[in-house]
């Protein structure tokens, strides 16, 4: 997996966090980050690693995701691995 294709799929999974309040502030309360920061830079390569994470931790939420996005669900993986 290329970079741009990690960062493309981290990119899907912020939005489907963010598109969730449940998600969304179950991410914000695990995760530290602050509503602000995913704002002001929602690119940022600790940010977009940190989504993978929380999703890659919860088999049900990776699960919703991939299927959401029709991707394999060793795809995330493969992303957060490239993103690091």
């Amino acid at each position: 997996m290329t970079f741009d294709d990690a960062e493309t799929l981290a990119l899907r999974a912020l939005a489907h966090v963010l598109a969730d309040a449940a998600h969304l502030r179950r991410f914000l309360a695990l995760s530290g980050v602050r509503p602000d920061a995913v704002r002001a830079n929602p690119s940022d390569r600790q940010l977009l690693t940190g989504v993978l994470d929380y999703l890659l931790a919860n088999e049900r939420d990776l699960i919703a995701f991939c299927d959401e996005a029709n991707v394999a669900p060793d795809l995330p993986a493969q992303a957060r691995a490239a993103l690091a």
